[in-house]
């Protein structure tokens, strides 16, 4: 019998910028966001290094990252899917 303790990890979507490094890869997350007083969209962006354990990203790929458990430093995502 399951508990009832699923919890849903944040999922991204975004393109491989860098895959220089070995099972990892950096990836650009872009959000559109309201300015409070100009009620204008802007566009933010933000990088994210993902594990890849096949080493499968390439740069310009668009993949989906979930969360994880720290597997470095600054690691906390892995690469789900990949387009």
């Amino acid at each position: 019998m399951e508990t009832g303790n699923t919890q849903h990890k944040k999922r991204l979507k975004g393109i491989v910028v860098k895959d220089a490094a070995n099972k990892t890869a950096i990836v650009k997350v872009e959000r559109f966001t309201l300015h409070a007083k100009y009620k204008k969209y802007m566009k933010h962006s933000k990088r994210y290094k993902a594990h890849d354990e096949q080493n499968l990203c390439k740069a310009g790929d668009t993949v989906i990252i979930e969360e994880t458990r720290p597997l470095s430093k600054e690691k906390h995502f892995k690469v789900v899917d990949s387009h």
